[in-house]
């Protein structure tokens, strides 16, 4: 009998658990129609300081590519490839490719991996000839070479 109990308290728990989501997510829906938010899956903002090197990750946080990480747009004087937003990275000009590799050489390396997740937070794909650079830089500064 105790199990019959238990099964029953278990689905009434889950009823109310997929009720409660319907309606979390019916609200972010009327939201988003009125003009409130601009989409119903935000992930949640991250506090500065937590963006730090603690030193207890393999990967520190600051030099990640995770657009997720950050939903602050940050620019590194490069505004004037916001034009490029929406194109494809295998759609760029000879031209177009060496002004985003001017950009990349004249930056520090430590600001290399904050420009790539702006680059995706403002939906700049990076050229397919400069993303293998990118990744290269990002990586001999993560194992210090």
């Amino acid at each position: 009998m105790i199990f019959f109990y238990t099964i029953i308290t278990l689905l009434i728990l889950g009823l109310v658990a997929g009720l409660a989501h319907w309606i979390r997510r019916w609200r972010y829906g009327q939201m988003v129609k009125k003009g409130i938010i601009d989409e119903v899956d935000i992930p949640p903002t991250l506090n500065p300081a937590d963006m730090e090197c603690c030193g207890q990750h393999e990967v520190c946080e600051k030099e990640s590519l995770l657009a997720a990480l950050s939903r602050q747009i940050e620019y590194y004087d490069d505004e004037e490839l916001d034009r490029f937003r929406g194109r494809k990275s295998n759609e760029y000009s000879e031209e177009e490719i060496d002004e985003f590799r001017n950009i990349l050489y004249t930056m520090r390396s430590d600001e290399v991996a904050g420009w790539g997740r702006s680059l995706q937070l403002r939906q700049v794909e990076l050229p397919d000839e400069v993303k293998d650079e990118l990744f290269l830089i990002i990586g001999e500064r993560r194992s210090g070479a």
